[in-house]
Parts: C-alpha cells; structure tokens; sequence
C-alpha cells in the first residue's frame, strides 16, 4: 500500500513537469523593414566566391552571396543569378588543389585546369610604348546577381576602362573586347533595378600592400574615403538598403603566418649548423612616405613571410661585391622585401585598414546600412571558435575556413561570412532570415 502510495505521487510529479514544460518559440519569418526580392552584391574576390588562387564553379556555387540569397527565399528573397562556369568549364580560371603530403607533413599541391574556361591572353596598351597581358575568359550572358569580380579595387570601380584590364570583368560585359569597354564598374551593377545590396569593395586596396610584402602601396585614405562614399551614394540612389563590410587585418591570413622566419633557420640549421641568422630587407620607418629607405638586419619572428617565398633559394649561391654569398644568410644577400612584411610595414598598412574602417562605419551609418565587422570576427577566429559544432581557426590547411591560396575562404569560411552578413541585417532591419548550417559546408578538400 505504501509503495502504491510513492508510484502515485511520483507519476503525479512527472505529469506536473510535462504540465510545465517550456515551449521553444521559433520567430515569425519576416522580412522586416527591407525588400530582398532583388539582392545584388557587389565586391571582388571574396565576393564572387574565388578559392584556391582561382575563380572556379564550385567556388561560384559556395560564394557568401549565394548562401544568404538561398537563406533570405525563407523571407521572401527572390532569385540569385551568378555568372556561373558551365559544368562543361568548370575549373574556370584553373585552382590549385592538394594532391597529397609529403613525409614531414608539408603540402604538395597541383594546378587544376582540365576544364578551364580561358578564352585566350591579349596585349592590352597601357601607355603609348607599354602593354599588358590580359587573361579573357569565356563569355557569360544573362542576368546577374553577384557582381563579385576578383581584383578590383575602389579606384577602378568608377574606371570606364577597366573592362579592358581585368578578363573577370570583362567576361560580364555584352557585346565588346578588350580595349574597347566604357562602362565602369559602378554603373554597370546598377544598371538594373535592385532592393537590397551588399557591399565590400575596399578588401584589395590594403590586401595587395600585404600580401606584396609592402611593394604595392595601399590607396590613400582620402582617396578611399571619396570613393567609398561615391559608391554608397550610387547605391542608395533609389533609396535601397542594404549591408556593408569591414576590411578585415590582412596581417591576420594564413598567407603570411604559416611560413615563418624560425621553421626556415631551423630547416637550414639541420644541413649547416653553423648558420645562426636570416637576413631581410626591412624597412626603416613605419610612416607611409614615398620613398622610404630599406637597410638589411637579422630577421625576427616578428618579420611575416608570404606563403608564396620559394624556400629553396635559401642559401643558394647570390654574386655580391664580396664574391659568391649564401641567400638570405648574410647581410649582403638577404630576402628581398617582396617576400617579406616586416613590423614596419604591419603597422603601417593596419594604419591603412583602420581609417578604411572608419570611413566604412561612417558612409553606412549616414544611410542607414547595416554592418558586418569582418575585422573583429577574423581576429576571433584566429584565436580559435566552435561554429555549429565545428572547431574552426585561421591555421593553413587544417583551421577549415581558408582554402590553399591563404587568403581566400573554402565554403565552411564563406558559409560564416553570410551568417555574419544575415546577423547585420536582421539586427538593422529587423528580419528574421535564418542562418545557414556551416557543418553543411567543406573546409579544405583533403586528398584520400
């Protein structure tokens, strides 16, 4: 009897906690103060979905724009055309791909390009005596949505000459050849009527400074300013709104962190125990004047080295004034500063990226834009983050979100842009678009 007492309170318990319990409200879908029934974006690179040192279909299809088109149709978003490869050219402008390890772990990667989409290379004049070669790519025709077109800077988006200088573009463009484009950048992705765009242009005007080892210099911070605010003026003309992103730290890629200066001497340690030092080229001052001096001094950890440096050239033969010397391993033949960014040249081009920065913030918040910090979340994750149960970090290879080349995203990486891009917008817009499952997306294809 007293049992059947215990069993009736205890069943009474359970039927009062099934009484209680809470209920998970998922939010109305809604696409809150914004229209997404035509979205375009616009940008370079990392915009059309370039990977692995190319431009290829599997990358088009993975691009940040096509995933949160895919995940805005849940609040009324319309239909995302990109300039896709066909299947027939589906290594687009050739890739690299990882064939295999060698035994100390190191990576061995192969160009792909079976079934490339090149057209053919011209001679583009440059001045009245100079050329330059220009890839051209097969020609797309169609609507379009994502005019991500890899290269650009801000100062050639208002260029009506720039078709003939860059074959990503000029592959969009109707009817014309290179030399003969006039129709700039601007006015060519908003030729058409659009509702929501995205924005992140800026990315290759402090890029190309880092990833040259300082040889090209960033565009200058009033230039910037005046462009930006031109394209966001042009943008918002009709009265669209839209999302914009910060430039993130270019120091902060696997481009220039997974080669380092102390891997290298201890490499050639093993083989010459009696070297001691790395030499480089570094620069002298960390002002941004023309001009600046560059002297050789021993290299420290401090120094980035590109993911591109040909580590063979180390200690080979270089004529110097003191006869034949080893490369890189005396004052008199050090590495060049191509391959190198050194603290100077860090701080200086950070400088760059703050003041882009501030300019960015600055143009969205007079119209009413929302903003993505990219800045922020690449520095997180190169500390390391658990996305969607998947443990993610800015390390080469095995970090899963950037691809082979050490700039660009894999599909996992793009996959967290766009929920950093849908977070921005349902905060400033008060939608509730959902985001994308990023364990549903690859980091780097690793061969069987």
């Amino acid at each position: 009897m007293k049992l059947n007492n215990y069993k009736n309170i205890f069943l009474a318990g359970l039927l009062t906690l099934a009484a209680c319990k809470p209920s998970i409200e998922t939010p109305a879908l809604t696409a809150g103060s914004a229209d997404f029934s035509r979205y375009i974006s616009v940008g370079n690179s990392l915009t059309s979905g370039y990977a692995d040192g190319g431009l290829y279909r599997e990358g088009q299809l993975n691009s940040f724009p096509s995933i949160i088109a895919q995940q805005m149709q849940a609040v009324g978003g319309g239909t995302f055309t990109q300039p896709l490869f066909t299947e027939a050219q589906a290594d687009g402008s050739g890739y690299i791909r990882l064939d295999k390890f060698n035994p100390d772990g190191t990576p061995v990667t192969v160009t792909q390009a079976t079934n490339n989409a090149i057209r053919g290379v011209v001679a583009v004049p440059i001045s009245a005596t100079a050329t330059t070669n220009v890839t051209l790519y097969t020609k797309y025709t169609g609507d379009i949505n994502n005019y991500g077109v890899p290269g650009i800077r801000l100062s050639d988006a208002t260029n009506p000459l720039y078709g003939n200088y860059n074959g990503y573009f000029e592959r969009l463009l109707p009817g014309v050849t290179p030399a003969n484009t006039s129709t700039s950048y601007l006015d060519f992705v908003t030729a058409k009527p659009y509702t929501f765009f995205s924005n992140w242009l800026g990315n290759n005007d402090a890029l190309g400074y880092a990833t040259s080892g300082g040889v090209d210099l960033p565009t200058s911070k009033a230039t910037f300013t005046a462009l930006y605010n031109q394209v966001i003026n042009k943008l918002t003309s009709g009265g669209q709104k839209g999302v914009v992103a910060t430039i993130p730290d270019v120091t902060a890629i696997p481009f220039l962190s997974t080669v380092t200066t102390t891997a290298i001497l201890a490499g050639v340690q093993k083989a010459n125990p009696a070297a001691t030092a790395l030499y480089v080229s570094a620069r002298t001052t960390a002002d941004d004047a023309t001009g600046v001096a560059y002297a050789a001094r021993v290299a420290t950890a401090a120094d980035l080295i590109t993911l591109t440096f040909p580590t063979s050239k180390i200690g080979t033969l270089v004529s110097t004034v003191a006869g034949p010397l080893p490369y890189g391993l005396t004052p008199l033949t050090p590495i060049e500063n191509q391959y190198i960014l050194d603290p100077n040249e860090v701080t200086l081009v950070r400088g760059y990226v703050d003041a882009y920065n501030t300019t960015i913030r600055a143009a969205a918040a007079s119209k009413g834009l929302a903003v993505v910090d990219i800045y922020a979340l690449l520095n997180n994750i190169k500390k390391g983050m658990v996305i969607n149960g998947v443990s993610v970090n800015s390390s080469f290879i095995s970090g899963g979100i950037f691809s082979l080349d050490g700039v660009h995203l894999t599909p996992r990486g793009y996959a967290i842009i766009a929920n950093e891009f849908i977070k921005a917008i349902n905060t400033q817009y008060g939608s509730t678009i959902p985001q994308a499952d990023v364990s549903a997306y690859r980091g780097v294809k690793i061969p069987n």
